[in-house]
């Protein structure tokens, strides 16, 4: 295998000028700089990164770590953050908590032992005594989650903005008997952007009944046995919030099977803006959540956070956007909304 000694010896430099090359450390005059690219080019010499890297106490590595990565807009963040990473030098470890607890704990001590240089976490709910264990562990970076007694780095989305978006779209369209198809109440996301949406009605003077809001669990079959529920206790409904696409697609399949059509008879929209929200029939109005953003700033926050341990927190607050598609049509006189 060839060594860096046998790289400085032919070109006839000293070990510590190929280092200084390699790792742009110090100036090296251009003509010997250009004769050491050439003898790693001639000798094929590719360096040890594992080996540098334990040298300096990193391993190049942060830990991922999901509530359910078969949800394509987490699976979409981890896309870009693992893009990111790549870009950035590191290896992106994933690891899926299935939104079980235990799981999520089990897998931080295992990406703890790993090594890990840092961890961007979007946990199942906010278990903030795991997190602080963990952040007093390694650098860390919350996503799309945010835990009050922990101060730590995040990037969140607005989802207040969200609903409310949600909530002026389908008033605006003269809609005034409006359902709502929750997540988890446990989650951080799901209230806000029903209490979003319940400002935008309350600001025209409109009320949501207990009756027309239904919790499910942000998954299709979930969508689909809560729009059933919805449709039995509140049948005068002409419109639907579904606080993510998953849930809207399977309420559009519930209406189905009632000889129901979106939006001729219902109006809905979603929320997230995954990929399969343009190829539904009929394409999703969604608020859209900006996950390129979402995943380069995570990343970007926990570089920072590595090469400034003693920085204070950051936390960034992302705008989602209305997407209008084919899934809402207005209901009698569209309502002049104020600014």
């Amino acid at each position: 295998m060839t060594t860096i000694a046998d790289v400085a010896r032919f070109a006839g430099v000293s070990v510590a000028t190929v280092s200084h090359v390699m790792n742009r450390t110090r100036h090296v005059e251009p003509e010997t700089a250009e004769r050491v690219r050439a003898a790693i080019a001639a000798l094929r010499y590719s360096p040890n990164s594992l080996a540098r890297s334990l040298r300096r106490g990193e391993t190049k590595t942060i830990g991922l770590l999901l509530p359910d990565n078969s949800n394509p807009f987490f699976a979409s963040v981890a896309r870009q953050i693992e893009d990111a990473g790549f870009v950035a030098g590191y290896t992106v470890i994933l690891c899926n908590s299935d939104g079980n607890a235990e799981k999520e704990e089990r897998y931080l001590s295992v990406l703890l032992a790993k090594q890990i240089d840092g961890l961007i976490f979007a946990g199942s709910s906010d278990h903030a005594r795991v997190f602080s264990r963990l952040s007093a562990a390694v650098p860390a970076v919350l996503l799309d989650r945010e835990i009050h007694s922990v101060n730590v780095d995040s990037v969140l989305v607005d989802h207040d903005h969200g609903g409310y978006l949600a909530g002026r779209h389908l008033v605006g369209l003269g809609h005034y008997k409006i359902g709502v198809i929750g997540g988890p109440r446990d989650s951080s996301s799901s209230p806000a952007r029903l209490r979003g949406f319940v400002r935008a009605l309350e600001e025209m003077g409109l009320e949501l009944p207990a009756s027309s809001v239904v919790d499910s669990d942000y998954h299709f079959a979930g969508g689909r046995l809560a729009m059933e529920r919805l449709m039995e206790q509140a049948p005068d409904i002409t419109a639907v919030f579904a606080c993510n696409d998953l849930m809207a697609m399977g309420a559009i399949t519930a209406l189905r099977s009632r000889g129901l059509r979106v939006p001729d008879d219902m109006s809905l929209v979603g929320f997230d803006d995954i990929p399969y929200a343009v190829t539904t029939w009929p394409p999703l109005t969604t608020i859209a959540q900006p996950v390129e953003k979402i995943g380069t700033r995570a990343v970007n926050l926990l570089l920072e956070r590595l090469g400034e341990p003693a920085a204070p927190s950051r936390r960034e607050v992302l705008a989602p956007v209305l997407v209008e598609r084919e899934s809402c049509a207005a209901r009698g006189v569209a309502r002049n909304l104020p600014p």
